[in-house]
């Protein structure tokens, strides 16, 4: 048994990181996290942390390199510092989508980024619904991968949002696997949009598979970031009669491109976990993933099963 639990926060989301130390109620470590004039980073723990169990809380989103740089020296002062795990808890995994050579002469930076976590000094990862489910197997240590699922979908239901008539849509080809799971928990259709990315920022959305006119939809998706993807589908399903249009994505790393989209667009509310303190705005409705975050640390700290965090879901 380790002699205690200790939890830990970069700057990328502190708010986030006391959520969970309100839910888990023990008090944030101590440490000093700051940077210096010519932009390198300084850690230092103001804590014993000798023996313990450290949970460094720290979403890689933008600036992402900072923030990986950040977690990566956090990891290193930790392990020098005589801890004797350190779990690295990534709400939000940057560089995700570069999971594949899909060009020549590109890198597979997930599984780069997962061999720095590793030369570090982190023993075990824990991280909310992956861009790639199979970036798990990039790391030689072990993965707790939770899902936003349970969060979104009660939000869905005491808010009254859920039809008979409800479909689930997924926004492409690549996000049929969730959407599909979406379906299947809320007893709803399932169809998919077609889309042709133009360019990092600019999709196309050109046709949708299943039956839309008349009823209320929900588009799902692990993340969104200008919103292109999102906003070409919905346009799209109101040509094809739609009614009603929501959003549901686990990560929102959202930008002024972003709000702008939204706003012109008819989905009516987007809906979101606050993996990234981005999670906020217009038309956003960020819930908070803190408790499974909680209580997933809580269970790897006592030995439990994660797994069984999504049995009764």
């Amino acid at each position: 048994m380790f002699a205690a639990m200790k939890i830990l926060s970069g700057t990328a989301h502190p708010v986030l990181a006391d959520s969970i130390c309100s839910y888990l109620e023990v008090s944030r470590t101590d440490a000093t996290v700051t940077t210096f004039p010519d932009g390198e980073s300084f850690v230092k723990i103001n804590e014993n942390v000798r023996g313990s169990d450290v949970f460094i809380v720290q979403p890689t989103c933008p600036p992402t390199n900072h923030n990986i740089m950040e977690l990566l020296i956090m990891v290193d002062a930790a392990r020098r510092a005589s801890a004797e795990r350190i779990t690295a808890v990534i709400p939000f995994f940057g560089y995700a989508r570069q999971d594949r050579k899909d060009q020549p002469r590109v890198p597979i930076t997930a599984k780069l980024v997962a061999n720095l976590l590793t030369a570090a000094g982190v023993n075990r990862v824990l991280t909310v619904d992956l861009h790639a489910a199979q970036i798990q197997g990039f790391f030689d240590i072990p993965v707790d991968h939770l899902y936003a699922q349970p969060v979104l979908t009660r939000y869905l239901r005491q808010q009254g949002l859920i039809g008979s008539g409800l479909v689930v849509v997924s926004p492409d080809v690549g996000g049929i696997k969730m959407s599909h799971a979406f379906s299947k928990t809320l007893g709803a259709d399932f169809a998919i949009v077609a889309k042709h990315r133009s360019s990092a920022t600019e999709v196309q959305a050109i046709n949708v598979i299943g039956e839309v006119e008349g009823r209320d939809v929900l588009l799902v998706d692990d993340m969104t970031e200008t919103a292109g993807t999102l906003t070409a589908a919905a346009r799209l399903l109101k040509e094809r009669g739609a009614k009603r249009i929501l959003a549901g994505v686990t990560h929102a790393v959202l930008g002024e491109m972003a709000f702008e989209r939204l706003a012109a667009s008819p989905i009516e509310q987007l809906i979101c976990t606050n993996t990234t303190p981005m999670a906020h705005g217009p038309k956003v409705a960020p819930q908070d993933i803190s408790p499974i975050l909680g209580e997933a640390i809580r269970r790897i700290h006592q030995g439990e099963s994660v797994t069984s965090l999504f049995d009764n879901q």
